[in-house]
């Protein structure tokens, strides 16, 4: 897939240069206007993507939104940008003028790194309060690429798109809100569980002791679901492809280098806090430096990748795909201190 290859080309530099990059113009060149190229729209094409467009709203002149798209001579998304340090918090209510001004249906909020995508579903030609799309694009999941390729300018199709909005906007509310219930269960939560499974009256004491009881049934129930599908990929797994996975490879033709054993001793360093040193482990191989919680493949904390030109950390989501970010240094590894702090809550709450 073209798009995805482009998005993670544009992702890397972002990665690579951002920490040199201080104006929000600055933000706009390196990494927005990329973007828009990338949905196939021509940057230098003033009839395509009108920089600057102007938004007047009633009585007040000379309101300019930073970009807008048009198709058939018609604003197809106006967008708004802010420099790549910016919460986008503070920033929907510009947008929010400027979508009512230019009568679009779509509207991009973005720091180059965030990209938020509102419609008008509550009211026409009222900007939502809240997007239907977003996503950090250093950090790209399969389906939010796959609602990015519909904003490409071969496929884009404003009644498909705003069709698939409502969706995809409520699916991550609730998502949301199931994420929120299973860190800090409500009261309300707890108690339909309590009132199915409990005979007599729901009192406080039994609420108390049902709020222990819903937040453990639903980690490990997620945790053997989980397990169930890791299981039932591995059984498919043929002989040949378990040895690729835990990566049995000629000693002889692994050399572990004193920067490796460095990168170790960091994650080390950031770990011991949570958990005592004999459990954490490392294994080297050709392809990567790994480093293991319990010595067990299956439970990787991150990877290290020094054998090329570039260099990059590996980290570990629930799904237990990698994530490789580019790092200039070993130094840089206690940037992720955070993720690797949530991937041993991981394999420790299964």
């Amino acid at each position: 897939m073209e798009i995805q290859n482009q998005l993670k080309s544009l992702a890397d530099k972002i990665t690579k240069l951002k920490d040199k990059i201080d104006t929000e113009e600055s933000t706009k060149h390196a990494f927005v206007l990329p973007f828009i190229n990338i949905l196939g729209y021509d940057t230098f094409n003033p009839t395509e993507v009108i920089p600057e467009y102007t938004a007047d709203i009633g009585l007040k002149r000379g309101e300019k939104v930073d970009y807008a798209i048009f198709q058939n001579e018609q604003p197809i998304i106006i967008i708004e940008c802010k420099n790549w340090k910016e919460d986008l918090d503070t920033h929907n209510s510009q947008l929010f003028r400027y979508f009512h001004a230019t009568k679009t249906r779509f509207a991009l909020l973005t720091n180059g790194i965030e990209y938020r995508f509102y419609t008008d579903l509550d009211a026409s030609n009222k900007m939502d309060e809240k997007p239907f799309l977003e996503f950090n694009i250093t950090a790209l999941k399969d389906n939010a690429i796959h609602e990015i390729a519909k904003f490409h300018k071969s496929n884009f199709d404003i009644d498909k798109i705003v069709d698939n909005a409502s969706s995809l906007k409520y699916t991550k509310e609730i998502k949301k809100l199931i994420s929120e219930q299973l860190q800090a269960p409500s009261q309300s939560f707890i108690k339909l569980f309590a009132k199915e499974v409990h005979t007599g009256i729901v009192t406080k004491r039994i609420l108390d002791e049902f709020t222990e009881l819903v937040t453990k049934a639903f980690n490990q129930t997620i945790s053997e679901k989980v397990n169930d599908r890791l299981n039932a990929a591995l059984n498919k797994e043929t002989q040949k492809q378990q040895e690729d996975i835990i990566e049995v490879e000629e000693i002889s033709k692994i050399i572990t280098t004193e920067e490796e054993l460095e990168s170790f001793r960091i994650v080390v360093a950031i770990l011991r806090r949570k958990l005592p040193i004999s459990r954490i482990a490392y294994r080297d191989t050709q392809s990567y430096f790994g480093i293991l919680l319990d010595d067990n493949n299956r439970k990787p904390l991150c990877r290290i990748h020094l054998n090329s030109s570039n260099k990059y950390i590996g980290v570990f989501e629930k799904d237990r795909g990698e994530t490789k970010h580019l790092i200039q240094s070993i130094d840089e590894i206690y940037e992720f201190e955070k993720q690797l702090l949530q991937t041993v809550d991981y394999y420790e709450s299964e």
